[in-house]
């Protein structure tokens, strides 16, 4: 079966990748990033790749391959950055909400500021439930809700506004609650604000697992 992209604007397609792309490169995010992507290892799939910012963080004697999807990555960036890192690419345009993967296929999936934009978030975490192996675990360093009431009154009302022009990004997404909500077990978990506009710059990062299907518990 082909695999088919979504249709996008021209604003989406050609000017907002590299617009994201530019953020990505950020230092500050670089420095987060190097604080939880060594962590993944064996088979592992990335969702969200973009340009491929992460591949300088992963460790080569602990990934045996790794698969990225995203709808709206920059192919040639991506492999690229692939090869300088000498890790193993498979890549795939394609959004989170149906991997066409076997269940329980990886040791490791990650996911770095791209649980904002996922339209049906819900579907998207399940299926990296499913496409986990037993224990397996999902890595994440997303931005989201922020604690202070006034902060996240503002991420509420700015909302609407800001996801046509940042590909359809959430600023008031409750992360862990929707982590715990797809089945996963949160082990570790910190989270802080960022330098910069508080709206746009509070940070979770930590690690779950896969816990086991219960009866009732929709995972696939």
């Amino acid at each position: 079966m082909a695999l088919r992209t979504p249709i996008m604007n021209p604003y989406d397609r050609f000017l907002l990748p590299h617009l994201i792309d530019w953020v990505c490169a950020l230092p500050q995010l670089g420095r987060e990033r190097e604080r939880i992507v060594p962590r993944a290892d064996g088979k592992v799939l990335e969702v969200g790749i973009g340009s491929g910012h992460n591949l300088a963080h992963y460790r080569r004697d602990r990934v045996a391959m790794l698969t990225g999807i995203d709808p709206g990555a920059l192919r040639h960036q991506t492999e690229k950055r692939a090869l300088k890192a000498h890790i193993p690419l498979e890549l795939l345009p394609l959004s989170a909400e149906s991997i066409p993967v076997e269940a329980e296929s990886f040791d490791t999936v990650i996911s770095t500021f791209t649980l904002c934009s996922i339209p049906r978030i819900d579907r998207a975490l399940e299926e990296m439930h499913r496409v986990l192996k037993p224990g397996g675990r999902f890595l994440f360093l997303e931005h989201g809700a922020a604690p202070e009431p006034g902060v996240r009154r503002w991420q509420d009302r700015l909302t609407p506004l800001w996801k046509p022009l940042a590909g359809g990004c959430h600023l008031n997404r409750e992360i862990p609650e929707l982590i715990r909500d797809a089945g996963f077990e949160i082990l570790e978990q910190s989270s802080r604000y960022l330098q910069g506009p508080r709206i746009f710059g509070y940070i979770y990062r930590g690690e779950a697992r896969a816990a086991p299907a219960t009866p009732g518990t929709r995972n696939g």
